[in-house]
């Protein structure tokens, strides 16, 4: 049996099941467990890591266990394969496949595959380059997160998507990890993070020169145009993390600092200009421009993410704390926020050596000298106003109106809305899930301003 009837019999499965033919990446790993090599030798022949390949063909197995109605394993893969062939099912298989067929060998050594050279030839490499994104080593929930970007991604008209939060609760963790462990169709895929560098120019003209090799020359004053003729060219994901790094410290949330004006023409040209790629960004404020624009007519999604619901569990199992009972009350307490929950459960076992139930009896949300630290950063690019606005909320316990919030601060009609709306862009105040009229702070930043500020 030649791989390139296994690679039919696969593909026809996987489209059957998921409406999408086999991916490149895929081709090549189940060229490879054909063959008999293990993930490590196949991430080394196609430069991925070791992990990313054993989750693609795990994706796989999960598919064809579900079309064959079995359980198929990389031990099985082999023997599951030439029985469906030797079944001859055109209905199952929908390609004619004669009987008699050799099975399988294990020895990858002593294997005979017929290799179609000319599909070898045109198979296609996709550039990576993700020396700016974090290693990821532990990853909880957000299942329903995961399967929403799957189909935003794997949509050729999906051009921009916003991941939007708050700081620490896992916009960064949540992308690496997608692209990490899902098989993406592009020629190239690059992360640049905006703490390091955030010209708009030089990100251009790497992504430029990074991708065309080639390239004689690259005209400063057109990077959008040859930038925008690139993304029409070839497919590529470009990821921006951090993207509140260009806007303004100390003004309402989204506003662009003048020497990054530039990136309003860029994001806008993104989703106004045809053209086969997808940026993403990752930011902890809203871009103004963005929210106008209305995602029936653009081809844009935004993803806004909060704590981890009961996926938070993970985090203090895998920090080895005692009394489970108790394991709840603290993941409410810290609101499910994956860093708050990381940082609370290294003070348990520094100071209460593990034991919940002892933190507890405290009968205070206390807050750590990191978790003051990862708020203190969001504070101080917040406008007086909006201070002011968050001070007088948090002597409050109970939800706010508009009208109350005006009540209780000297400021006018339109400083009060405006300093709402953008600490609603920035995460820190939100809606009453009962009463949208209301609006409310969260119980640790409350706690912040009550006794830091």
């Amino acid at each position: 049996m030649t791989v390139t009837e296994v690679l039919q019999i696969v593909d026809n499965l996987v489209f059957k099941h998921t409406g999408n033919h086999l991916t490149d990446l895929q081709i090549s790993a189940i060229k490879g467990i054909w063959d008999g090599k293990l993930y490590s030798e196949i991430a080394d022949e196609f430069d991925y890591g070791e992990n990313y390949i054993g989750n693609i063909s795990r994706d796989l197995y999960k598919i064809l266990s579900k079309e064959l109605g079995e359980e198929v394993t990389k031990t099985n893969f082999c023997w599951s394969i030439e029985r469906i062939a030797n079944s001859f099912n055109p209905q199952l298989v929908g390609i004619g496949i004669k009987n008699n067929i050799n099975w399988c060998p294990n020895n990858k050594d002593t294997q005979k595959i017929e290799v179609n050279k000319e599909d070898k030839s045109q198979q296609k490499t996709t550039y990576t380059n993700l020396n700016q994104s974090p290693k990821i080593t532990h990853f909880y929930g957000r299942n329903n997160e995961l399967s929403t970007l799957s189909a935003w991604i794997e949509n050729p008209s999906t051009r921009l998507i916003s991941i939007l939060g708050i700081s620490g609760i896992g916009k960064t963790t949540l992308i690496k990890h997608f692209i990490d462990t899902h098989p993406l169709h592009f020629d190239a895929i690059i992360w640049k993070n905006l703490k390091l560098s955030n010209s708009l120019n030089s990100i251009l003209t790497e992504i430029i020169t990074e991708i065309n090799v080639n390239i004689q020359n690259i005209n400063t004053n057109k990077l959008l145009k040859q930038t925008l003729e690139l993304f029409n060219q070839k497919r590529c994901l470009i990821i921006l993390d951090n993207l509140e790094e260009i806007f303004t410290p100390q003004q309402y949330a989204g506003k662009y600092q003048p020497e990054h004006q530039n990136y309003q023409t860029f994001l806008q040209m993104i989703t106004a200009i045809e053209h086969q790629s997808c940026v993403i960004l990752i930011s902890q404020e809203k871009c103004q421009e963005l929210i106008s624009l209305d995602d029936e007519l653009y081809p844009i999604h935004s993803l806004e993410l909060s704590g981890l619901g009961n996926a938070a569990t993970e985090i203090l199992k895998n920090q080895r704390l005692q009394n489970q009972e108790h394991w709840l009350n603290l993941i409410n307490l810290y609101e499910t926020h994956p860093r708050y929950l990381q940082y609370i459960s290294i003070l348990i076992k520094d100071v209460f050596q593990g034991e919940i139930a002892e933190f507890i009896q405290e009968n205070n949300l206390i807050l750590t000298e990191d978790i003051k630290s990862n708020i203190l950063l969001t504070w101080e690019r917040l406008t007086n106003i909006e201070k002011q606005t968050l001070l007088k909320i948090s002597q409050n316990d109970q939800p706010l109106s508009r009208e109350e919030i005006k009540k209780l601060l000297s400021l006018s009609s339109l400083e009060i809305i405006n300093s709402i709306q953008s600490l609603t862009r920035r995460f820190l105040l939100s809606k009453s899930e009962n009463d949208e009229r209301l609006f409310h702070l969260t119980p640790v930043l409350r706690e912040y301003l009550k006794n830091v500020c």
